[in-house]
């Protein structure tokens, strides 16, 4: 599928009707739309986003969800798109025409049983009637199938899917996010996209029909009298899991906020620390108070540090040690034999004594009673030689039970504990350390100058942004525990909820549904358990191999693992020893290569034939990654790929002569007192371009 036309009709800066032309070439992939800042490159994609999805924008990226917030929802936020001079014309001359749209028309789409040339789609808003149109025409004209299925599911289906629309449509310099997702909510937003794009999805949407039919089936056999409490039960799951997404959606937007106010106290205090004064007489007072607790706790971390550094020597000793540990666990066995040989002997001595007494009673012969009598003496007299043969073993140091468990207290303290209780001081005191010298330093710096009136008015604005994110924090905390009641609640609702379904008696007809259902149930499970373990090793395979392409440190990164648990799927980067590297500590071009390749196999592995944007490319590239990006990655990402750079920032001469033997269609973005529009260029003219203008600046 390629993109062949766009027609743009007053959408924002692009005012009146512009049309660009790509006419897709097999053996060169790539268009140039070059524009300075402000002139309309991020509006392009924009535009591209609203003719897909209208309305289900919002789903495509969390930018638009914002963007449509912030304008009051989606009819007022469709009034930002129309160009501002027709706005104005139109509410000083109501005969005016205030009309948007975006026409693109696609190229090579295949559609199953419908063969055809090409598909126009055309979305448009008339700001007179406050009405938004969208139509679709298949070689020209209106097709049934459109009309039946619905043209946004349509699009969805068999154009691309709104979820992964956020792979082919990007700016290169955010997609580093991909790369910081961390909680759980983020993660399970990317695992859906991932399993849209892997072709996962369709099978877990067959799973969750299946699921709620059999829910439906087992309820069915429910009596009337049973009907009333099932249905109680249902309505207050319902009930409860309202309740749930909209406590999470409450914490959501506060977070949202805490991070706003965060970024903006963070602000405050970096022009606070530029006028030399970032702390009030009052916040003065209680630093030196800290400065002195940090005293306090330095001298109780080095008594410590001294109580550990006695027990040094011993450590030091090492083998030896272990030696007279040995010998003293020896000696300690040796006198608990020796106690337990003594007592046994005495016990063997009344015992035999105890025998012979009884002899006469047992009317043995005086043979036999010899020969007992023998035995006995021969026992007694072998016990006693062990024992005085294990007397002559070398006692060297002879501890008591006391003596013997301090010392093998101290022994395990060494061998096990000692480490990690030293290493936890030593950081202790270093920590301690560089917390008084911040505190030192701040201080230092408040007191050069205490006089500051900006500085004042900047602290005051800190201080009403930092409580407001004391309330905020509160009352996110009041939404956690809220939510642990309400995840309780709902839990045991379920609990009884299934408890109560066990009680229904099915029909014979429906009790053979449920069973094939519930087989077909476990048989797709397998089946999503098969495709995502195969997928997972295919998206590892294609990420290490697109690193591999791209990235200048071929050891840095020695494999990747995809790990997926339950719904969620997560991407481990893996050093040569197998450890884990953590995504925080790349730098924001290693973050945006790794990821460019993540992008990569994601478009690789879902099959998708659909043209890729990038806004912004080669952002935070130095100049051997951009030299890879440029041969290995724009080239194959896709069979059409549409940069939107800024000249001699995002792509420079150089770059571009890597670049040239793939680029079938250069424009340019021109911006005059009308708007914006298009300009195409001799692929070899780009740069010349460029050089003119910057000729008649300086003339």
């Amino acid at each position: 599928m390629k993109i062949n036309k766009i027609l743009f009709q007053n959408f924002r800066i692009y005012k009146g009707n512009n049309e660009i032309i790509f006419s897709p070439n097999a053996s060169k992939n790539i268009s140039i739309i070059a524009g300075k800042n402000g002139f309309g490159k991020t509006t392009f994609l924009t535009s591209l986003i609203w003719v897909f999805y209208g309305k289900m924008m919002s789903e495509v990226e969390d930018k638009y969800r914002k963007d449509i917030k912030n304008a009051g929802g989606y009819e007022k936020f469709l009034k930002t798109l129309l160009n501002r001079d027709v706005k104005s014309e139109f509410e000083n001359n109501a005969n005016s025409s205030p009309i948007l749209s975006v026409e693109i028309e696609l190229k090579d789409l295949l559609i199953p049983s419908i063969p055809c040339k090409s598909v126009v789609l055309k979305r448009s808003y008339d700001l007179r009637t406050e009405t938004e149109d969208l139509k679709i025409f298949i070689d020209g004209l209106e097709n049934e199938l459109t009309k039946e299925v619905g043209y946004e599911v349509f699009i969805n289906d068999f154009i691309l899917p709104r979820e992964i629309a956020k792979f082919f449509f990007f700016d290169a310099e955010k997609i580093v996010s991909l790369a910081e997702a961390k909680s759980k909510a983020e993660l399970k937003n990317l695992s859906k996209a991932y399993s849209e794009v892997l072709g996962i999805k369709k099978y877990e949407d067959l799973k969750k029909n299946l699921e709620t039919l059999l829910t439906k089936l087992k309820r069915s056999g429910a009596s009337p009298l049973q009907q009333t409490k099932l249905f109680s039960l249902v309505d207050n799951e319902k009930e409860l899991l309202g309740l749930i997404e909209m406590n999470q959606d409450k914490q959501s937007n506060i977070d949202k906020e805490i991070l706003n106010h965060k970024l903006n106290s963070d602000n405050l205090q970096e022009k606070l620390i530029r006028e030399g004064n970032g702390i009030t007489v009052a916040e003065l007072q209680v630093m030196k108070k800290e400065r002195d607790a940090f005293k306090l706790e330095s001298i109780e971390i080095k008594n410590k540090l001294k109580k550990l550094l006695d027990i040094v020597p011993l450590v030091l000793a090492g083998k030896k040690l272990v030696t007279l540990n040995n010998q003293l666990v020896y000696e300690h066995k040796f006198h608990s034999n020796t106690l337990n040989q003594d007592s046994l002997i005495e016990e063997l001595s009344a015992f035999s004594k105890s025998i012979l007494k009884n002899l006469n009673n047992l009317n043995l012969d005086t043979i036999a009673k010899a020969k007992v009598e023998e035995a006995l003496k021969l026992t007694l007299s072998e016990k006693q030689k062990g024992t005085v043969k294990s007397k002559t073993e070398k006692v060297l140091l002879d501890f008591n039970d006391e003596q013997f468990r301090n010392f093998e207290a101290v022994f395990n303290n060494i061998k096990g504990a000692f480490s990690s209780q030293f290493n936890a001081v030593v950081q202790e005191e270093k920590n301690n350390r560089i917390l008084l010298s911040r505190v030192f330093q701040k201080i230092k710096q408040a007191e050069a100058r205490k006089d500051n009136h900006l500085a004042q008015k900047l602290r005051e604005e800190k201080i009403a942004i930092d409580a407001k994110i004391v309330v905020l924090t509160n009352n996110k905390n009041i939404l956690i525990e809220e939510l642990g009641s309400l995840k309780t609640r709902l839990a045991s609702n379920g609990k009884v909820l299934s408890e109560y379904e066990k009680n229904f008696k099915l029909i014979k007809t429906d009790q053979k549904k449920y069973d094939v259902t519930e087989n077909l149930l476990i048989k797709i499970n397998t089946i999503i358990h098969k495709i995502k373990d195969d997928k997972k090793y295919s998206l590892q395979k294609s990420i290490m191999l697109g690193l591999k392409k791209i990235m200048h440190k071929s050891d840095f990164i020695y494999n990747v693992r995809v790990n997926v648990v339950d719904d969620v799927m997560d991407i481990d980067l893996l050093d040569k020893n197998d450890e884990i590297i953590d995504k925080d500590s790349l730098s924001k071009g290693e973050q945006q290569l790794y990821a460019t390749a993540l992008l990569k196999a994601l478009v690789d592995e879902s099959g998708i034939k659909f043209p890729v944007f990038i806004d912004s490319p080669l952002q935070k590239f130095d100049k051997y990654h951009s030299k890879n990006i440029i041969k290995e990655f724009y080239p194959a990402i896709s069979e059409q790929v549409v940069l939107f750079p800024l000249l001699e920032k995002e792509l420079s001469e150089l770059e571009y002569e890597f670049l040239k033997p793939s680029v079938n269609k250069v424009f340019v973005i021109e911006n005059n007192k009308d708007g914006s529009s298009f300009k195409s260029f001799a692929v070899d003219q780009l740069f010349h371009h460029l050089k003119q203008e910057n000729d008649v600046y300086t003339n």
